[in-house]
């Protein structure tokens, strides 16, 4: 997982959240463990260069191409680096030197911080600065960390090779510099925006997804990051990135703050035809909420970083799917077109939906991705994996073009990803706060309540539309909630003998939606 130096005290950061984080990043960066550390060497000042070169918009888009003709050949890791053997406890006790930030004493809206590598993160990558048009390569100097005991004498004199890098700016107060972007670990990033606290990440590319052949994971291995102005509103980051089948030119304009905002360009340099492949992909973690509780033995009454995916489709349809935790693996699409937007929703946003005051994922951001330009055919595409545990990220969610992006030459594609509490969607439609299944009172059939909450208080001129792929639906009800000053549909599913339905409910005033579409599977087992 991207997951931030959690050494550095991340506000809202615990004990238990890096016990989770650990078996997090080593679910998601295993892949990479084959990638080398580059050998420690003496250390030099941060502010020392090793090379300086010119740099433009094109800069990177032209490594890539370049790279992309060649072998992806990455060297393997030095068994006695000490970098490969330190523990996770050992990790942490390398704290970033907060005197030592970049840009920490020039007039700009943000500092950066280098993350070393060494536990699981394994792949060395570079880091630039870019100034005037010049670009130079840093590195960490003698402070830029501070090191416990755990690591004093094995790291002593060493310097360390980097894994990514942080950032930092005034996002809840002027008088604090929050960390609210963190790039680290394959191509996995994330950000947080006012009031947040980390939670779901974003990936540059997903290749081979759930496949039968396993999952390739692109690495970012090199990043330039543009030095603000005083009075910029925000900062670019270039990356490259490198994979078997791929290479990638990207580019991030971030502007961080209420909610924080990262207009994405990337081009692809395909050196096979990409057939599977996930666009603007999103990763988080659901294990279990009011709906799937029913086998999980746990004090809380819901632990997920994400509870939905929403969507905009392409006609302004909106659909609301609550997640779920499967026994099986599950595949999900959705549409035929690019969507106008879709992401992966946190909407339970109280404490007492969660009872879990070190979590805190009643704080934990949504991310939603808004195309820009034509992205034509392809499906907004949802992989639930099952887990026994809040440590593993068990959601991806991306788009999947409808057809293979060739190999040879350059695909580019631009989008808009906003980290916020929840989407703005127009128009407002009612939308499904809470939902909750359970047996009906004779046992035969499966009971399902759901509540809409906004724009919609009484059921008078209301109708309930709902369905389903297999089996049949009865007792359909709508009535007045006051306690949520909205509206409870409820109905009953009879599946047969099958194992699989795809329900789907919307509430209707004469032919127009009054809610947005409430879609789920419901499975036998």
């Amino acid at each position: 997982m991207s997951a931030p130096d959690r050494t550095a005290g991340t506000p809202g950061t615990s004990a238990k959240q890096e016990n989770m984080y650990r078996a997090v990043i080593a679910l998601l960066v295993v892949a990479a463990l084959s990638f080398a550390v580059v050998a420690a060497t003496r250390q030099e000042p941060v502010e020392k260069s090793a090379e300086r070169y010119p740099f433009s918009r094109d800069t990177v888009p032209q490594i890539a191409r370049r790279l992309a003709d060649e072998s992806h050949s990455p060297p393997r890791i030095d068994s006695a680096s000490p970098l490969r053997q330190i523990s996770y406890d050992q990790y942490r006790d390398i704290r970033n030197n907060p005197d030592a930030a970049i840009w920490r004493n020039d007039q700009v809206p943000v500092r950066l911080e280098l993350l070393p590598a060494g536990f699981l993160f394994q792949t060395p990558v570079k880091v630039s600065i870019v100034e005037g048009g010049v670009a130079r390569d840093v590195r960490p100097g003698p402070d830029t960390y501070q090191f416990g005991p755990s690591v004093n004498k094995a790291l002593a004199g060493l310097t360390l090779p980097l894994s990514g890098f942080r950032l930092r700016g005034h996002i809840n107060s002027r008088s604090v510099w929050d960390e609210f972007l963190v790039f680290q670990g394959a191509s996995y990033f994330r950000a947080v925006s006012k009031d947040n606290v980390y939670g779901l990440s974003a990936r540059g590319l997903a290749l081979k997804t759930a496949s039968a052949t396993g999952e390739e994971f692109p690495q970012f291995t090199h990043f330039w990051i543009e030095r603000p102005s005083a009075n910029a509103a925000g900062v670019v980051v270039h990356a490259l990135l490198e994979s078997a089948s791929t290479t990638g030119a990207y580019r991030f304009a971030i502007v961080p703050g209420t909610e924080t905002i990262m207009d994405v360009t990337l081009t692809l340099f395909p050196r096979v035809a990409l057939d599977s492949v996930g666009i603007a992909p999103l990763t988080s973690m659901f294990y279990f909420d009011e709906l799937t509780r029913s086998r999980i033995d746990d004090f809380r009454d819901e632990v997920h970083d994400s509870d939905g995916l929403q969507i905009v489709t392409d006609t302004g349809e909106q659909l609301w799917r609550p997640l779920a935790n499967p026994t099986q693996l599950q595949v999900s699409s959705f549409t035929a077109t690019a969507p106008r937007g879709f992401g992966l929703v946190q909407r339970s946003r109280r404490y007492t939906d969660y009872q879990d005051l070190e979590a805190r994922y009643e704080r934990r951001p949504s991310a939603w991705i808004e195309p820009i330009g034509a992205w034509g055919a392809g499906a907004v595409t949802l992989i639930e994996i099952p887990t026994d545990s809040e440590t593993n990220d068990n959601i991806i969610a991306f788009w999947r073009p409808h057809d293979a992006i060739p190999a040879g030459k350059p695909w580019q594609l631009s989008y808009r990803l906003r980290w916020n509490e929840r989407p703005r969607i127009m128009p407002a439609l009612s939308r499904a706060s809470v939902s909750r299944s359970g047996p009906s009172h004779d046992g035969k059939r499966r009971l399902f309540v759901i509540d809409f909450a906004g724009g919609v208080r009484s059921v008078e001129d209301l109708k309930l539309e709902a369905g389903t792929s297999a089996g049949k639906i009865s007792n359909v009800n709508l009535q007045p909630n006051p306690s949520t000053r909205g509206v409870r549909a409820s109905f009953e599913l009879a599946p047969g003998d099958a194992t699989v339905a795809e329900l789907r409910v919307r509430l209707m005033r004469g032919t127009r939606p009054a809610s947005e579409t409430w879609l789920y599977r419901w499975t036998g087992t």
